[in-house]
């Protein structure tokens, strides 16, 4: 794996306030966070904006998501090749929003290795974390996310400890080289802190900093959470 941990995830998603410039006024307010704590952070954009936002900070870029397709007739697919010609450097694979089948998660880890990719895999619960763990190739990190919370105010850490720690104990049993990040209603330092303790190297966030009506301050206070 590339990037170091502990690390903050930031999805951008599609939100209006990470979207064009906007995005690249998130990036850089994240870069500036990150020199000023000591700690790092990884841009989850979308693939309209790899180019435009991997070019103007330096920190980490991924795609939000890849298709395992290659050059030739694939209108309407994210291709590895371009989004790595676009600056990334990872991708994040099968978010709750855009949910995918184990096959095509495979498929689509195969493709990003040809890449040189980092790759990040969604996980709805501790099944299909166990799932992904055993997979071939395997992912650099799992991300255990309940959708229930994404995009709430009550955090993972808070409401389901126990998917933290039973995801962690459970995926370092079957793949020990995988890391653990979790998301999903992450919203102050103390969440971030909390998933630490529980056995993550990292927490992934989208609107508790986009939609922030300051998101430089937002992103710092999340990054004190992780040099707890």
């Amino acid at each position: 794996m590339q990037i170091k941990t502990p690390v903050l995830f930031i999805n951008f998603k599609t939100y209006e306030q990470s979207t064009g410039e906007n995005a690249v006024k998130l990036a850089k307010a994240a870069e500036e966070a990150a020199n000023e704590v000591g700690a790092l952070v990884v841009l989850v954009v979308q693939a309209a904006d790899l180019r435009l936002v991997s070019s103007s900070v330096s920190l980490p870029v991924f795609a939000q998501h890849i298709d395992p397709v290659s050059f030739g007739s694939n209108t309407g697919k994210t291709l590895p090749e371009a989004v790595k010609a676009a600056g990334a450097t990872g991708t994040v694979l099968s978010h709750a929003e855009n949910k995918q089948n184990n096959e095509f998660i495979e498929k689509a880890m195969a493709r990003a290795r040809e890449m040189g990719f980092d790759v990040m895999v969604c996980a709805e619960d501790l099944e299909r974390a166990k799932q992904i763990a055993a997979m071939n190739p395997k992912p650099d990190l799992i991300a255990v996310e309940p959708p229930e919370l994404i995009g709430g105010d009550i955090s993972v850490s808070t409401a389901h400890p126990e998917l933290i720690t039973d995801s962690v104990k459970a995926i370092k049993e079957i793949a020990p080289g995988i890391e653990v990040i979790t998301g999903a209603g992450i919203k102050n330092q103390g969440d971030v802190a909390k998933a630490i303790e529980l056995g993550t190297v990292g927490v992934f966030v989208a609107s508790g900093i986009v939609k922030a009506e300051n998101q430089k301050e937002a992103i710092i206070d999340l990054l004190r959470g992780l040099k707890q």
